[in-house]
């Protein structure tokens, strides 16, 4: 950065939303922004801080000299059940009542810290849910810009709140042409004008006239009808992915390896890859939110069994909605020989893996942009929030995916597993996906779209005084 000096150093200090999937996405873009020359403090809650220590061992916040920790409260009672992802709603209540106080008191700590080689923050990250951060960066009068780490078309028809027909065209969402209700967020699809969720993202979305910018973990050969209706709706708009594509490229090993991973990784499931054919194996991870009942849980087993491919499946202990994720014995029985089962796992090196043919997913952001830069095509059973969205795309405008219904059956789960990894459809997508994966690669290499829209976040928004 031309400078030294501590005191000469920008601090960025990031808020993700506690949930997994987006704490993963912005500590990327905290890791991309440290390579860049930031100071950064990633802040976590506490009950989300308890689960890292506990996943990834007792060192494992303590960082490094220019990459810090810290905590603040979420507001909600404390929990003993700390392996699994807290409730949604709760949350959405607790955040916009409680946070902005104690990330303020937070700040002011920061910048009273000079003496022990902590520059002051000169700009704030906050999740497209933690849009409080854009209120502490105006009263500290400096940039505060907002990171979704949702898809483009996810963010644009999240901006955009209805009701209707499920199977009802929408034509009017800018940017986006033969979306239909149903592909739609969850959230927005309700009747009940009172919902907590709705009106949560409501307020979070009318807060982001106030950002210096909107940053988006996507590129722009993927997304660019929306992206440049988004950048028409809000002031600067920086697509910047992929992320965790752009992390690997630092050099710096102890920076790579700082993790966000609030589950324990199994790691047993690399050396089992290793041990298969390439392009065999069909992944299977529903991510971290996603919950079934247990008649769904049996359908996906049987139709994995019955597929005869061989699988990895990730079953978090709360996969099942209230209880254990418990898979019939007989399932187990016939599959021991082609199947391994883990509680969670290194997912982008899993999805970069040779043996790796395919994945079912929930449709995650993190999960879908992932798979595309490991070139593995999809069969998608989109949850909630823009899951439905980025199903749409990935299966209709992007040639990747395939969808399930909703209502799991095993002879439809055995069909497309089938398609997916020695079909004429599944060979079709598995060459799309290659040529997304090339794409990706160009907007992250020398003079691609994604590095000219980081230096321009960097020099035009997060270091202007």
């Amino acid at each position: 950065m031309g400078s030294t000096g501590v005191d000469d150093k920008p601090h960025a200090v990031f808020m993700p939303f506690p949930v997994q999937g987006h704490i993963n996405a912005m500590m990327r873009l905290a890791k991309v922004l440290h390579y860049r020359g930031f100071h950064v403090t990633f802040v976590l809650t506490d009950y989300n801080h308890k689960r890292l220590i506990k996943s990834r061992g007792p060192n494992s916040c303590d960082g490094l000299p220019d990459f810090c920790f810290e905590t603040i409260p979420d507001g909600l009672p404390p929990s003993d059940y700390a392996d699994a992802t807290q409730d949604i709603q709760s949350l959405c209540v607790s955040i916009p009542k409680t946070c902005l106080l104690p990330f303020c008191i937070l700040l002011s700590k920061l910048n009273g810290s000079s003496s022990s080689n902590v520059p002051p923050v000169t700009c704030i990250v906050g999740d497209g849910c933690m849009t409080f951060t854009l209120k502490a960066a105006e009263e500290f009068g400096i940039p505060g810009v907002i990171f979704w780490s949702t898809s483009a078309c996810g963010v644009m028809d999240e901006s955009y709140l209805t009701n209707g027909y499920l199977d009802t065209t929408i034509d009017w969402i800018p940017g986006m042409k033969n979306i239909r209700l149903r592909d739609i967020p969850s959230f927005i699809r309700t009747t009940d004008s009172k919902d907590i969720i709705l009106n949560f993202l409501i307020k979070e979305l009318e807060a982001l006239d106030k950002a210096s910018a909107i940053i988006i973990n996507t590129f722009d050969a993927l997304e660019q009808e929306v992206l440049d209706a988004l950048s028409a709706m809000y002031p600067r708009v920086y697509s910047v992915g992929p992320l965790h594509s752009m992390v690997n490229q630092i050099s710096d090993q102890t920076m790579r390896s700082i993790g966000s991973n609030l589950w324990k990784e199994e790691l047993e499931c690399i050396k089992w890859l290793d041990s298969k054919q390439t392009n065999s194996v069909v992944y299977v991870n529903f991510g971290s939110i996603a919950v079934m009942t247990p008649h769904q849980l049996t359908e996906f087993a049987w139709g994995l069994a019955n597929s005869q491919k061989p699988f990895l499946w990730i079953t978090r202990p709360d996969l099942v909605t209230g209880e254990n994720a418990i898979l019939p014995a007989l399932f187990l029985h016939d599959t021991k020989e082609r199947g391994m089962l883990a509680s969670w796992c290194p997912q982008e090196q899993v999805l970069n893996h040779a043996s790796v043919g395919g994945f079912l997913t929930h449709s995650g952001w993190n999960s879908t942009i992932e798979s595309i830069s490991g070139g593995v095509p999809v069969i998608c059973w989109p949850f909630f929030a823009e899951q439905q969205t980025n199903c749409r795309y990935s299966c209709v405008e992007w040639g990747i995916g395939m969808e399930i219904d909703s209502d799991v059956k095993r002879e439809e789960v055995e069909k497309l597993v089938r398609e997916l990894m020695e079909g004429g459809r599944g060979k079709e997508m598995k060459e799309m996906t290659m040529e997304w994966k090339r794409k990706a690669e160009v907007a992250i290499g020398p003079g691609g779209s994604s590095q000219l829209h980081l230096d321009k976040l960097v020099n035009e928004v997060l270091l202007s005084k």
